[in-house]
């Protein structure tokens, strides 16, 4: 008989448990585990890692989120949790974060929801799904980051997408927002203009209280006044009752409203006059202006007013104040030239609203100040290293192209998104006949420069078989329709080399022009050309006569007419200069003047606003360049630069508010941002913003391939079984003959 173990029959059992104990106790202290998917959505970035990694104050996250959330949301919280603990652990002793819990009736949850309440977190309603009934039920799911008197938040994380670039650039942000603030020279005034005399018109136009509203503002400034170190000197101003206020207002073009003589249902005659509203952020001779009253014009009833929101307010005044004291790197916008424009003007009543890129300016506007200049103040423009140029419609002059030039030459960056042809509108009495825009073939002179470098843009528009389909309604006979102009940019022909553009999965293009390179001319210079996108195998050019009618458009009869076009390229390296061997060009005899009369926030950079001034100090910079090496100079100029990057894309139309969404959470404004991010320097931040993707399509698989998986998952798997039952049966039955054969002998 064999003996039991010193702990009897149940020592194994008991040993069993101690070791899964000590296990689970070791899991605890030494977490770890493994992200599997493609682009590591559940790992933390380098960059984040860097910013957590080097934090010199205390950071603390404050995260509200209701206990026993339905699902998806529940997933989301479980995200946040991980996520902050990737955080912790990459993070130095500085960073701390702590959950709340806000739901519930006891004194605990009412302490935590007046907590959360002050910080801006409202509840946010979700949908529930019980018992297959559809519930609604309100939950608290944001939080809340203080970095010294400093305080962002997220008032509500409904989804985990870009959730991890968020925090990180807020990190960033306000690290670069103390340093700045505790540095600051002088204080930011904050002027409030507002005239008395609204207030007569103001229950007519449904401006209510205007009466409160300084006093509102005061309170709002002081709120952020205390977190931002008492760096704020606010001052209301009412140009009704002082002279001078009103020339300030009239000179800094705040937003004036005018009014004729008119009498209300009382029968009270209400004298005509004119009023001011505006906030005006200058320091050191920046300045930005918000507006307090908007207007839009609603069908039948016409123009409309109302006053902006103070929690709307407070976040446009906040950065507004990053703006002006220069927080965020500068991004310099060509504002001449017949520009796309960043920012339209107001449209009067029944006017449509002038095209502008003010989606892509307020992405732009979140990492970067956006600069609007023109050529004669880029180049002397410090601490600029990209220059974005968006569908220049009028000539650049020689001169205008050696400042571009130079300034590519030191070493700077350029983007440049350009139309081979400018859309001329027919009269409107053609328009009520159904005459449509026409093209006409554009000749500014960059196409020039840009093909020096190596590369070309073609009068001609990409058309593709794989485009976007507009769903027509049923009264136009119901289906879709092929928009051959909208190319849709698979994944397979998006290239991957480059980690900024990696993760993007898709694409769409508005009128493209197709791009050339001279390979040899590159390879001469030392120029590395890389394609970014391109268009499907079935694509075809609409060159010469150019219209855009969906029902007249028809691909090529033949195979041989289909084609695949490059949409983008990247130029990387030392360039050459476009005047090499040349004179430099006459200065013309205005330029100085012509840039006096467009001021930009830009005119700071210019050395006393003194033209002569400003060659000087350009000269000196470029005899400084040349002394450290690796350029090569003539007469004061670059005749070969430092490395340098040109993206080169054949579409302007990608930059519109159609294409481009508010949140910036689409591929096309993804890949905008990360190019941007990629010129300036900050590639880990490209692939962090791109890293979770929402439209993440199926690999496209052959008919052929389509049907042999579909076959394999009908039959495939009941032969797999049927086999495993066969081969455990036939061991089974060798086994027992073996047995068999043993005990016989």
């Amino acid at each position: 008989m064999v003996k039991s173990g010193p702990f009897g029959r149940y020592g194994k059992l008991l040993l069993y448990v101690v070791v899964v104990v000590l296990i689970n106790l070791v899991g605890v202290t030494l977490f770890t585990r493994f992200d599997l998917t493609a682009n590591r959505v559940y790992s933390l970035s380098p960059a984040s890692k860097e910013v957590v990694a080097t934090l010199s104050e205390p950071l603390t996250f404050k995260i509200f989120f209701s206990a026993n959330l339905p699902a998806p949301y529940n997933g989301v919280e479980r995200y946040v949790h991980d996520l902050l603990q990737e955080y912790a652990l990459a993070g130095n002793n500085y960073f701390n974060y702590q959950f709340y819990n806000p739901a519930g009736d006891d004194e605990t949850a009412a302490y935590n929801q007046k907590m959360a309440r002050s910080y801006g977190i409202q509840p946010v309603q979700i949908r529930a799904i019980e018992q297959d009934e559809v519930k609604f039920q309100k939950a608290f799911m944001g939080l809340v980051i203080i970095h010294g008197d400093l305080v962002e938040s997220l008032p509500a994380i409904t989804a985990t997408e870009g959730l991890e670039y968020k925090l990180t650039t807020a990190i960033m942000r306000m690290n670069n927002k103390i340093s700045r603030l505790l540095a600051l020279p002088e204080k930011i005034k904050v002027n409030l203009f507002l005239s008395s005399s609204l207030q007569q018109v103001g229950p007519y136009m449904n401006l209510e209280n205007l009466e409160s509203l300084p006093e509102s503002i005061s309170t709002l400034v002081s709120r952020l006044n205390d977190q931002l170190y008492d760096q704020i000197e606010f001052s209301f101003l009412d140009p009704s009752t002082a002279p001078e206020a009103a020339k300030k207002a009239a000179a800094e073009q705040v937003m004036e409203l005018k009014w004729k003589d008119f009498t209300n249902r009382q029968g009270q005659k209400i004298a005509g006059d004119h009023g001011y509203a505006g906030l005006s952020i200058s320091f050191s001779g920046q300045r930005q202006d918000l507006h307090l009253i908007s207007s839009v014009n609603v069908p039948i009833f016409g123009a409309q007013y109302m006053l902006t929101p103070l929690e709307d307010l407070e976040v446009m005044l906040n950065v507004a104040i990053e703006n002006v004291i220069g927080i965020n790197e500068k991004i310099a916008y060509l504002g001449s030239h017949g520009t796309l424009p960043l920012q339209a003007a107001r449209a009067m009543p029944g006017q449509p609203q002038p095209e502008a890129a003010s989606n892509f300016h307020r992405l732009l506007s979140q990492e970067y100040t956006p600069d609007m200049v023109t050529l004669e103040q880029v180049s002397l423009l410090s601490g600029v290293k990209t220059l974005i140029i968006v569908r220049p419609t009028e000539t650049f002059t020689d001169w205008d192209l050696y400042r571009l030039d130079q300034f590519l030459l030191q070493g700077n960056n350029i983007a440049v998104f350009y139309d081979p042809f400018q859309e001329k509108m027919p009269p409107r009495n053609m328009m009520m006949m159904g005459q449509g825009p026409s093209y006409v073939p554009l000749a500014t002179g960059l196409e020039k420069l840009i093909a020096h470098y190596g590369v070309s843009v073609k009068e001609a528009y990409v058309m593709d078989s794989e485009c976007f389909k507009q769903q027509l309604s049923p009264a136009q006979g119901g289906g879709e329709r092929a928009l051959y102009f909208a190319p849709l940019i698979e994944n397979r022909n998006i290239n991957k080399n480059h980690p900024f553009i990696s993760n993007i999965k898709g694409l769409v293009m508005i009128k493209a022009a197709p791009l050339t390179v001279d390979v040899e001319k590159l390879a001469a210079a030392g120029i590395k050309a890389e394609k970014l996108f391109s268009s499907s195998e079935r694509s075809w050019l609409m060159q010469d006569r150019i219209d855009f009618n969906p029902t007249l458009m028809q691909p090529p009869v033949t195979d041989e007419g289909f084609s695949s076009y490059a949409l983008a390229y990247l130029l990387e390296g030392s360039f050459t200069s476009y005047f090499s061997g040349r004179p430099v060009p006459e200065k013309p005899q205005d330029s100085d003047a012509l840039a006096e009369e467009s001021p930009t926030s830009a005119e700071e950079d210019l050395k006393d606003g003194e033209a002569e001034d400003g060659e000087a100090e350009e000269s000196k910079v470029l005899t400084s360049l040349a002394e450290e090496g690796g350029l090569e100079s003539l007469g004061g100029r670059l005749e070969k630069g430092k490395p340098g990057r040109i993206i080169v894309v054949g579409s302007a139309d990608i930059l519109g508010n159609n294409i481009v969404d508010e949140g910036g959470s689409t591929p096309n404004a993804q890949l905008l941002m990360n190019m941007v991010d990629y010129l300036n320097g900050r590639q880990e931040l490209a692939v962090l913003r791109s890293k979770t993707q929402r439209f993440n399509p199926l690999v496209d698989v052959a008919p052929e391939s389509r049907s042999l998986i579909k076959g394999a998952n009908l039959v495939g798997l009941p032969l797999l079984v049927i086999f495993a039952g066969l081969f455990a049966w036939l061991r089974r039955g060798a086994r027992r003959r073996k047995l068999k054969q043993m005990f016989a002998q």
